[in-house]
């Protein structure tokens, strides 16, 4: 858990929604969402473009309002006590967020200072959340320089200096190769296993999906169309149905995949990726 401030986790459920709503107009982009996510979770959020992940993403992390219901994370209330919420998640946007003008260790640094970490603690939180991601070789390197893996790796290192109680992975592997992927969720896997920590991820990639996450939420149009181990789920389907047949019997669209690049082939990624979804 965050060391700022103590969090309340009941029943070991640290994410809660009841009848989370958000509207723009009469359109409902989240539509009476009610969820539970326990502590140690890797809990996944899939649906088509537009289904509403991406937005209740935001007001999870507080940076978007709801229209009505209500959501905790630890024991804090997303609208009663956004501030304390936010000292208990990390956040790994699509967007890129990692400074190419700046080294990996640099970037880290800003973040350190952001999260008011203390001055005598920040090299060493640095340092060990670099090497945890497997960068302490590229410290020093400018992350200009760093393949869209790296970029990815340096992103959740920034999200986890504070030792937040939830980590929000949106799109973690949007733009990277197989063998990229994979090792992002190494890692992902590597925190969730020592750390206990609770992930809420959004994916297109299925097969990401079904072999990396404990339970699922799929959303379409708003609303919650089913939840379940990925064992579960397809088993609803039939004995020999895959997460791609389930999410075409349930919802509107198909994944995509995308190909790793560049810093800035990263960058164009993630912000197609963001206009789309």
């Amino acid at each position: 858990m965050s060391e700022q401030g103590q969090s309340t986790v009941r029943d070991g459920v640290v994410v809660e929604t009841k009848a989370l709503t958000r509207k723009f107009g009469n359109f409902a982009a989240v539509d009476d969402v009610s969820l539970r996510v326990k502590q140690g979770e890797i809990f996944g959020l899939i649906g088509p473009n537009g289904a509403g992940k991406s937005t209740l993403i935001k007001m999870l992390t507080t940076l978007l309002p709801s229209t009505s219901g209500s959501a905790t994370i630890a024991g804090f209330d997303v609208i009663l006590q956004p501030a304390e919420v936010r000292r208990h998640i990390g956040y790994v946007p699509q967007l890129l967020s990692a400074d190419g003008s700046l080294t990996g260790f640099e970037n880290l640094l800003l973040s350190a200072r952001l999260y008011g970490i203390p001055r005598r603690e920040r090299r060493e939180r640095i340092e060990r959340a670099l090497a945890r991601m497997g960068l302490a070789e590229v410290a020093h390197h400018l992350a200009g320089q760093y393949s869209g893996g790296m970029l990815r790796r340096l992103e959740i290192a920034q999200s986890l200096l504070h030792r937040p109680a939830v980590l929000f992975l949106d799109e973690p592997t949007v733009g990277l190769d197989p063998a990229a992927r994979e090792t992002v969720w190494q890692r992902v896997l590597e925190l969730r296993d020592r750390f206990r920590r609770t992930m809420i991820v959004t994916s297109h990639h299925l097969e990401e999906i079904n072999e990396f996450c404990d339970r699922i939420a799929m959303i379409d149009r708003g609303r919650i169309a089913a939840t379940g181990t990925p064992v579960e789920l397809k088993s609803r389907v039939g004995p020999d149905a895959t997460l791609d047949d389930v999410f075409m019997r349930l919802t509107t669209a198909t994944s995509e995949t995308e190909a790793e690049g560049s810093y800035g082939a990263v960058r164009r990624n993630r912000q197609a990726e963001r206009r789309h979804g």
